[in-house]
């Protein structure tokens, strides 16, 4: 598995050596020591499957508080997504920028992002599958949220959006207030 970063610290590609013969393909997800880079022992707590049914479809943007803050490594199943981080960790160099990577079924390609920042992503196909692990389990106290439109961030989602969620759409802007999510206080 090789280990790209990206312009955001911490935020990191993961790509894997698939095996493929007559019989199909094996990837490798997650390997502990081949993973270590990016945290000795990285541990999941809980896994997830999302499942999205049309394109054009924005999901996002998440991101827990401390304690319950979490690390995520998200794998494309099936279909085409673009996937997007943004940091929200107070202080950070790029406080408030994003990272958008497009992963899918047929590359090999997976994104690990660390506590500290937001996730969402757009379908870029019908049925969409994506697999996530989680270092930490969700906690509604603990859950805050970006709005996927919000002028402040700029998002160049690829396509046009065609479906959000009430509670996303419902997610306020953000004004000067937002300082970051602070660790270790």
């Amino acid at each position: 598995m090789k280990i790209h970063p990206t312009p955001l610290d911490g935020l990191k590609l993961l790509e894997a050596s698939p095996f493929e013969d007559e019989r199909g393909r094996f990837t490798r997800i997650f390997c502990e020591a081949a993973c270590a880079e990016l945290r000795p022992k990285l541990h999941w707590e809980q896994i997830n499957l999302s499942e999205t049914r049309h394109k054009g479809t924005v999901r996002g943007m998440h991101f827990q508080y401390p304690p319950a803050a979490e690390a995520k490594m998200i794998c494309c199943l099936r279909g085409r997504v673009f996937d997007v981080a943004v940091d929200v960790r107070a202080g950070s160099p790029t406080f408030l920028h994003w990272h958008g990577v497009e992963l899918s079924d047929d590359r090999p390609l997976q994104i690990f992002i660390p506590e500290g920042f937001a996730h969402g992503f757009q379908a870029l196909t019908d049925d969409v599958q994506l697999l996530y692990l989680h270092t930490s389990s969700w906690s509604k106290p603990h859950e805050g949220a970006l709005r996927h439109d919000d002028p402040a961030l700029s998002i160049a989602w690829p396509l046009p959006i065609t479906r959000v969620s009430e509670k996303d759409r419902s997610t306020p802007l953000l004004s000067g207030h937002f300082s970051g999510v602070h660790f270790g206080e």
